[in-house]
């Protein structure tokens, strides 16, 4: 509950015009939603709102870096974060699907928790893939990596080398009675051609 209030707006107190207000982001936020992505992370929110009795639209960025698993290594490498976005709270009696664009809060609601807005904001920002810049991954494990491929590798040619010697070479996935329809249709395709 507190950490919701962190991140809420006073919006019932504040008069109907421009507002801008601030938010520090720490790693609580990322273990409150138990974030297998996120391990830790210091970003900066500011929100820019105009408010109105019946709505307040939210100019929202978001700038830092998150601690994350590196897709390469597995060690923990850091990602920049940057976000900006839009968000309409409509004030009605009649409530919506919050949707990431568009929020509901009640009349008699104190404030805007933008928690929940904030987290998946920052989690949407990241790219796909989360990787050290080159070189800087941890070598010992990079090592490790490229041998084991390596080893994939060569078991793969030994086999196809085996079967290939062995006359019993076969795309994979295809039967010998398909492959003998592929040759009968390629002999007749030739055949037309001549």
């Amino acid at each position: 509950m507190e950490l919701e209030q962190k991140y809420s707006i006073a919006y019932k107190a504040l008069k109907n015009g421009l507002h801008e207000v601030g938010f520090d982001v720490d790693g609580a936020l990322f273990k409150a939603y138990e974030s297998k992505e996120i391990k830790d992370g210091r970003c900066k929110v500011h929100v820019a709102m105009r408010k109105s009795d019946s709505q307040a639209v939210l100019e929202v960025g978001i700038d830092g870096d998150v601690i994350c698993e590196c897709d390469r290594c597995l060690e923990d490498c850091t990602i920049p974060v940057h976000f900006d976005g839009e968000l309409v709270v409509h004030v009605s009696e009649q409530t919506g699907e919050y949707d990431g664009e568009n929020m509901w809060v009640s009349p008699e609601e104190e404030g805007i928790g933008l928690m929940q807005y904030i987290y998946e904001s920052i989690v949407l920002s990241l790219p796909y893939r989360r990787v050290h810049p080159d070189g800087e991954c941890n070598p010992d494990m990079m090592a490790r990596f490229t041998a084991a491929d390596d080893n994939d590798a060569e078991e793969a040619c030994v086999a196809d080398e085996s079967a290939d010697e062995a006359g019993a070479y076969e795309p994979r996935g295809m039967g010998a009675e398909n492959i003998s329809k592929l040759e009968e249709l390629k002999a007749r395709m030739q055949g037309k051609k001549s």
